[in-house]
């Protein structure tokens, strides 16, 4: 299979399925350190967003929020 025929495919997968897949090829070349519970908070809270779980804050909001 090329690679932009897998890549083509793998595009075509529902959201859970893209985040599953990219952590699979980015762990089968780099050697993953051990996460602290910080880091796995705030991979979580990046797939909550990026899932459609939960919405982020607008620049506005956040700017309020660190001012």
């Amino acid at each position: 299979m090329l690679i932009a025929e897998i890549s083509r495919n793998a595009l075509e997968l529902p959201l859970e399925e893209r985040l599953e897949l990219a952590r699979r090829l980015v762990e089968s070349v780099v050697q993953p350190a051990p996460l602290t519970d910080a880091v796995k908070d705030g991979i979580r809270r990046i797939e909550d967003v990026a899932a459609g779980r939960i919405t982020g804050l607008t620049e506005e909001e956040y700017r309020a929020a660190v001012g």
